[in-house]
């Protein structure tokens, strides 16, 4: 009986450490950023999302302050509307293009990626982002792009 209670209770301190530690918060926590000076999330998803130092932004697309029509109808247009955007968010963190350590490119054709790039480059002369750039089959609203970027504080 001594042996059996023992290994219970064990069991159960056990237990209590495992469920201890993963109920724990993590430290630097996650914070949710947004503003107002680009469109409302168009979704059930976070504008910006930040953990210990590091922003992470969710996809922006070329749309207008209401969210509800297209900016541009060309890759170049529509590519400055998206980086305009991005500038916006980063500003209200207090941070720039210069701050974006990688970001990602979607886009309806490739075919446009010398005129996306050339737009591009404009935002991020000097030292600029890891990218990631694919073709996708579809985007929200048929826009021409989307792009997603991570920063540091």
């Amino acid at each position: 009986m001594k042996a059996y209670t023992r290994c219970y209770t064990l069991a159960s301190i056990s237990l209590a450490v495992l469920l201890t530690g993963c109920a724990m918060p993590q430290q630097g926590g996650k914070q949710i950023h947004s503003t107002n000076n680009i469109y409302p999330a168009v979704g059930p998803y976070s504008q910006m999302v930040e953990h210990s130092g590091t922003i992470y932004l969710s996809g922006v697309l070329p749309l207008n302050m209401a969210g509800n029509a297209i900016q541009g109808s060309t890759i170049e247009e529509q590519t400055k509307a998206v980086l305009d955007h991005i500038g916006a968010k980063l500003k209200s963190q207090g941070l720039s293009h210069d701050d974006v350590l990688m970001s990602t490119v979607y886009m309806k054709d490739l075919n446009d990626f010398a005129n996306m790039n050339r737009v591009y480059g404009e935002y991020f002369k000097k030292n600029p982002p890891a990218r990631a750039t694919v073709q996708v089959a579809r985007l929200p609203r048929d826009v021409l792009i989307e792009i997603a970027v991570i920063a540091k504080r």
